[in-house]
């Protein structure tokens, strides 16, 4: 232990790696039936990891490149896989959000989950979740990242379906689970195909082969497109996308872990991590594109046709992955990372929010709400207005400078069609975010009485439970104001080492000059008419607040319907799996496994039967025969 203490940036990165795992052990161990202690342990153990992480990001930020700590984990012939920590400044950067938005998550859950039976079962989830997403962002090389990749899986299914009691709840979390699970495989296979092609699963070696071409091209993308599979299950990408919406029946303060910066972003930050592999593969990169821009466009169209505030967030998570996504594929390795940081403040801010009004008014629907007088709530009304105004990309609010930076490596390809997915999905994103504001703001029926109930500030609102969740969603707010700001400081942090380390231009492709402009106008453009257009229908006076796809009822059940995947995935279930493989086993199981057995026993019996007329129970019979055989060997022997 003493190496370990000589070294306080081993320490820190060993704190984060480790804490976070003992918390969960002793919750579940010792101190389950005490919810205060627990949740202390538990808040502890991630609070003092946000300050190792802090203390890393400030010690290394002007190390001259990545900081490695290593074991050889398994080594065979050519083959080696590492263990242990690579702290450069895409993970510092990340480690230090996964930590930050799992202690005002954690902060937060003391006053929405109090009184909760699970209390403590909670927070024991908590700290697994935090433990397997911080170890997997510091991982050396892919087979650890895998290993903690699925660890993050595991304490996702138990955080959304923690109320496993409620069945809509414990098929929520079978779907989470099966349907990431399915694009894992890929991943795997991709680990699997780089392992065998190249013989080194350390993730700086991987980049800087590809980049040198020391990895046949073949490899290269064949196992870019197997880990990008991994991305689609994670980061619920097309078609693989539509378990996060039901994600939602976990309590809230897990959506907003979940969506913010944690598991769904575990995909996007992976293909970050590796970007150079997938940059020195063109094909990847534009079936990366092809993908991200899709799930873009059908997810804006799902969030315009739910009325589930939960639900609108988590189709917006959807498409700003896309988003991400599409940034990343076009080059824009800082526009991707960029605009993951910004999202995990504003989209943890929007879902906290959420939290505060469902736990005062006991409904997700955002109709009702708004007529119950949720305009009331000043705090997690206004705050999460700045988060709206973040995620249609309004200035100065830290959406804007990422999103128009991945406007800008849009702008950059050869093809302008990206470019307009793009504006086209800004549009759409103001516009149902906005829908859901201005229900909530300008409600047609408002049937709450004007009394303290409903009045922020007044009543319980100055209890413990309001404030323990009223205080990070200030937090969330105050850094969804200054964080766009920072991002000329975030680009030059994130882009020197890459561009010096791999020969690869990381920071944002784009136009520049005034093409510059141009697309920053449209841009902006676009997401003051999305605004505009849901004011129009949701927020004036005159307005019925049904929006222009009631005048299209089969569109909107098309949209309402997620454009029936998951119908299509059930048919694709019934004929290939049920009727398919589960008959084509259930045959096998009756006929050649039963059927073998019973044909062995038929036949010891039928032996049996038949061995049983050479024994009659008589002596003298017995005698006879074994006096006769004696006499027939010895014939044999003498003549």
């Amino acid at each position: 232990m003493t190496w370990l203490l000589k070294d306080p940036v081993l320490l820190a990165a060993s704190s984060c790696a480790s804490l976070p795992f003992i918390a969960m052990a002793v919750i579940l161990i010792g101190t389950r039936r005490n919810p205060k202690l627990s949740a202390a342990i538990s808040i502890g153990a991630v609070a003092t990891a946000l300050i190792a992480s802090l203390y890393l990001l400030v010690t290394l930020r002007h190390a001259p490149g990545p900081v490695e700590y290593e074991v050889a984990w398994m080594v065979s012939s050519d083959i080696h896989i590492p263990f242990g920590f690579l702290l450069d400044r895409l993970s510092l950067l990340m480690l230090v959000i996964v930590a930050a938005i799992s202690f005002l998550v954690q902060v937060y859950s003391l006053g929405y989950m109090a009184g909760d039976p699970g209390f403590s079962r909670y927070y024991a989830f908590q700290s697994l979740f935090a433990w397997a997403m911080m170890t997997m962002v510091i991982a050396p090389g892919m087979l650890q990242l895998y290993v903690f990749w699925e660890l993050v899986g595991l304490a996702s299914y138990l955080l959304i379906g923690f109320y496993y009691e409620k069945w809509s709840a414990s098929q929520a979390g079978k779907k989470a689970f099966v349907m990431t699970r399915l694009g894992d495989i890929g991943f795997f296979l991709g680990i699997i195909t780089v392992l065998l092609g190249f013989g080194n699963l350390g993730i700086l070696d991987m980049n800087e082969a590809a980049q040198a071409n020391r990895i046949p091209q073949q490899i290269v993308t064949l196992g870019a497109l197997l880990i990008f599979c991994g991305v689609m299950g994670k980061s619920a990408q097309f078609p693989l996308l539509t378990w996060l919406p039901d994600a939602m029946e976990g309590p809230t303060p897990v959506s907003a872990l979940l969506h913010s910066a944690t598991m769904v972003a575990a995909g996007v930050y992976l293909m970050g991590r590796i970007f150079p592999f997938f940059a020195a593969s063109p094909d990847a990169m534009a079936v990366a594109l092809v993908i991200g821009t899709i799930t873009m466009l059908l997810s804006s169209t799902m969030a315009m046709a739910t009325y589930d505030i939960k639900q609108v967030w988590a189709y917006s998570t959807v498409s700003q992955l896309g988003f991400m996504v599409m940034g990343l594929a076009a080059g824009g390795y800082f526009a991707g990372v960029f605009h993951l940081t910004t999202h995990a403040g504003f989209k943890a801010l929007l879902f906290l929010c959420s939290g505060i009004f469902i736990h005062e008014y006991h409904t997700n629907d955002m109709r009702m709400i708004g007529r119950q007088g949720g305009r009331r709530m000043k705090v997690p009304m206004i705050c999460m207005t700045i988060g709206a105004l973040a995620l249609a990309g309004v200035f100065p609010f830290s959406g804007f400078f990422s999103k128009e930076a991945v406007m800008a490596a849009l702008a950059g390809s050869s093809n302008k069609l990206w470019l307009a997915a793009g504006l086209f999905g800004a549009l759409l994103t103001a516009y149902y975010s906005f829908r859901l504001i201005f229900f909530i703001l300008f409600p047609k029926k408002d049937a709450a009485p004007d009394d303290a109930h409903h009045g922020d500030g007044h009543g319980e609102h100055h209890g413990y439970t309001y404030w323990a969740m009223a205080w990070p969603v200030m937090i969330l707010a105050g850094v969804t104001l200054v964080l766009g700001f920072s991002q000329h400081w975030l680009e030059r942090f994130l882009t020197e080492w890459t561009a010096a380390a791999h020969g690869v231009e990381a920071s944002h492709a784009g136009v520049h000059g005034i093409g510059h402009y141009v697309v920053l106008a449209t841009a902006v453009s676009m997401g003051l008419a999305g605004i505009f257009w849901a004011y129009v229908e949701f927020g004036w006076k005159r307005a019925k607040q049904e929006g222009f796809l009631r005048r299209y009822p089969r569109v909107e059940a098309f949209f309402a319907r997620r454009w029936y995947l998951d119908d299509l995935y059930r048919l694709l279930l019934d004929a290939l799996v049920y009727c398919g493989l589960t008959n084509a086993f259930t045959r096998n199981d009756r006929r050649v496994i039963d059927g073998g057995i019973d044909g062995i026993c038929r036949f010891t019996v039928g032996s049996g039967r038949s061995l049983s007329f050479l024994q009659s129970g008589w002596l003298q019979y017995n005698l006879v025969i074994m006096v006769a055989g004696v006499g027939l060997m010895v014939l044999f022997f003498v003549l």
